[in-house]
């Protein structure tokens, strides 16, 4: 339990001692700096429950408070709100608690087993700028879970069949008629093909495919068929369909793994096909499904519905499956598999209809227990200066891999060359500018869109990745020019070092609210605002050459709690330090 969970619970018997109960204490820092730490708002809620006068109750509980040689500069503001701060001895004593045991500052949930779908990148097709959200976003996520105690099986749900399947398959075979894949008298083994493809071939092919598909009519309709036939198991197709899905899912991992993400589960849409025929038996026997024009769907809309809510289309008119059908069956194997007590999915908000009928349809069918939480969690794009989804510049969408790129190069023409050396540069100008991309596309809440500026993001100033790690890095090189190891906290100077004290114990409500709300923006604002406190702290005060040995010691210990808190937050939204920049 973090101290200030603690202080929480021990406030809650103050307010008994003095004559009232209260569960849920409304306790908050301080707006006010001038009149205390902290706030304490309960008196007017306990002045409804028991009929008595705000500022009499506040009178009240102040004078138990005082008894207790925690607190200090207690008072009372307005109708009955009370400030008061800590003891500078409380709050050297509950730092050295969070030196001795890093734990002590964090609060862990309650054991649960939660099943993350996040990632979504589609077999052939390169990632592009969409795809930075959903594995940033859902990757800090987990790792924020993690980090406070529950159980997260993650799974990248690859987009691994499909009509972009029959786009690729029908290029290649138009541009390779005479390969075996497409020889229906072909007996050999496909394994034996001389056929190679790149993740290069591929970034020509899908684009080229697709506008032939769009444009030509006829073009669509075999597009369809070799679709058809893929998921039905024509064996010249999937063999060739498995080479590609082989180069294409390498190349996607290289690109996750470069933004710090990476999956326990690589598995696709076509992995729930095994499952599809029990869902639909399962559905049919129990009548859920009813024919609407030669298709099946499950009626979802609810009386307390205000606007429309279509029903789900389970399987198509012509008797297939639709991607509503390999939901359904992915929902039912993961559930089966894994038996998680929570199942979160993040993509982009405008599939958010579209998971609510598939989350009432589950529900209603019982496929999902009604105890197992599904979450939608949507957000938002990366825009334009013209407010528009990022393009390139001439139009067309841009792959992820240009986009770290651009970062790279701009962050390298802010290396200090005097500090690093030639050969590091790239390597060091790519970590910072894939960090500078990550905690730029954190900073706003989840849903919130937001403009992509290469040259704010990539700044030294001011609220950026960049800034976060400049100073973490001057941090550490800080602490190994120093002779004191183990160091504690003994003194207090003053209100700067008081502030990053203090800032020190608010952690926990930062992770806390960003869990509640699945989204890092909290612990963005959070770093940000500690570093800042830390960095005009070390601005005002030459620690290495303090005389006071105490207060030297005192400063040390400061410095490398609010390092190791850095960098366990630097580590949940997954950003790598380099040595020097």
């Amino acid at each position: 339990m973090s101290i200030l969970k603690s202080l929480k619970e021990d406030l809650k018997k103050i307010l008994k001692e003095s004559g009232y109960e209260e569960d849920n204490i409304i306790f908050t820092v301080s707006q006010r700096k001038d009149l205390g730490d902290y706030q304490l708002n309960d008196a007017m809620s306990l002045a409804k429950k028991y009929h008595e006068n705000p500022k009499e109750i506040a009178e009240k509980i102040t004078e138990t408070m005082k008894k207790d040689d925690r607190f200090t500069n207690i008072n009372i503001a307005g109708p009955g709100f009370i400030n008061f701060s800590l003891t500078d001895k409380y709050l050297i004593d509950s730092l050295n608690k969070i030196i001795d045991n890093f734990e002590n500052n964090i609060d862990k949930e309650k054991k649960k087993k939660i099943f993350m779908d996040y990632g979504g990148a589609n077999i052939a097709k390169t990632l592009h700028v969409g795809h930075l959200r959903s594995a940033n976003i859902g990757e800090g996520v987990k790792r924020l879970a993690r980090s406070l105690g529950y159980d997260v099986i993650s799974d990248v749900h690859f987009g691994d069949i499909g009509r972009q399947s029959g786009m690729v398959i029908k290029e290649i075979k138009e541009e390779h008629p005479n390969l075996p894949y497409f020889d229906e008298n072909y007996k050999g083994d496909y394994s034996e093909v001389d056929f190679k493809i790149t993740s290069d071939d591929l970034g020509r092919i899908y684009p080229l495919a697709n506008k032939k598909a769009k444009e030509d009519e006829e073009n669509m309709k075999e597009v369809v068929e070799i679709t058809r036939q893929l998921e039905e198991g024509n064996r010249g197709y999937n063999a060739l369909w498995n080479k590609i899905k082989e180069v294409s899912i390498e190349d996607i991992k290289g690109v996750y793994k470069e933004i710090n993400t990476t999956f326990d589960l690589y598995e696709g849409e076509s992995d729930c096909y095994p499952y599809i025929p029990e869902v639909l038996d399962y559905l049919r026997k129990n009548n859920y499904l009813r024919k609407s024009e030669d298709a099946e769907v499950i009626d979802v809309k609810e009386e307390s519905d205000k606007e429309p809510m279509p029903p789900l289309v389970v399987v198509k008119s012509n008797g297939g499956a639709l991607y509503a059908t390999r939901e359904l069956a992915t929902l039912y194997s993961r559930i089966k598999r894994f038996n998680p007590d929570e199942i979160w999915y993040f993509t982009d908000m405008r599939q958010a209809l579209y998971f609510e009928q598939v989350f009432r349809a589950a529900k209603k069918t019982k496929l999902v227990e009604e105890d197992t939480y599904l979450g939608f969690y949507g957000f938002g794009t990366m825009n334009g200066e013209d407010g528009k989804p990022f393009k390139t510049r001439d139009g067309g969408v841009m792959s992820l891999k240009e986009l770290i790129n651009i970062m790279t190069e701009k962050t390298k023409e802010r290396i200090n060359r005097d500090i690093v050396k030639e050969d590091k540069v790239d390597e060091t100008a790519r970590k910072i500018g894939i960090a500078a991309l990550k905690y730029a596309d954190l900073i706003p809440y989840r849903e919130t869109d937001y403009i992509f500026n290469p040259e704010n993001f990539t700044s030294l100033d001011g609220k950026t990745g960049p800034y976060l790690l400049y100073s973490v890095i001057r941090m550490r090189s800080l602490l190994s020019k120093s002779d004191i190891k183990d160091a504690k906290m003994k003194k207090l100077n003053g209100k700067e070092d008081r502030k990053v004290m203090l800032e020190i114990l608010n952690l926990p409500d930062a992770l806390t609210k960003s869990l509640k709300i699945k989204s890092l923006n909290e612990l963005t604002d959070y770093i940000y605002r500690l570093t800042s406190a830390y960095n005009s702290f070390y601005n005002s005060n030459i620690i290495l050459k303090e005389e006071d040995s105490a207060l030297k010691e005192s400063w040390l210990a400061l410095t490398k709690l609010v390092y190791d808190t850095n960098m366990y937050i630097l580590n949940i939204i997954g950003l790598d330090v380099p040595e020097k920049m």
